[in-house]
């Protein structure tokens, strides 16, 4: 069902998700290497995450939607520990 994540935020990102929205499939990929130095990165590490999510719970919404559904699951977290973070959430067979 997923990659398993490689740090806390990473873990985190993905134990809400999948308890959120019961995915089929996860990634949570940590982007944040490649932003040093960029606006955002404190040089600690996991601040930039892009999340790939399969999920029943996607039928019949829209992009915008499903971005909100995740960013709900997040909460807090992105508000505190996530500086940025892409989304591509898709329902099973799309």
């Amino acid at each position: 069902m997923s990659e398993l994540p490689t740090g806390p935020v990473a873990a985190e990102i993905s134990r809400r998700l999948t308890a959120a929205l019961a995915p089929t499939r996860l990634a949570v990929i940590d982007d944040s290497e490649s932003h040093r130095g960029h606006a955002g990165h404190d040089g600690s590490g996991e601040s930039h995450f892009t999340v790939e999510i399969e999920s029943p719970a996607f039928a019949g919404q829209n992009r915008v939607a499903r971005q909100r559904a995740v960013n709900a699951a997040l909460g807090d977290l992105l508000r505190e520990r996530v500086h940025a973070l892409a989304i591509r959430a898709r329902a099973p067979g799309e």
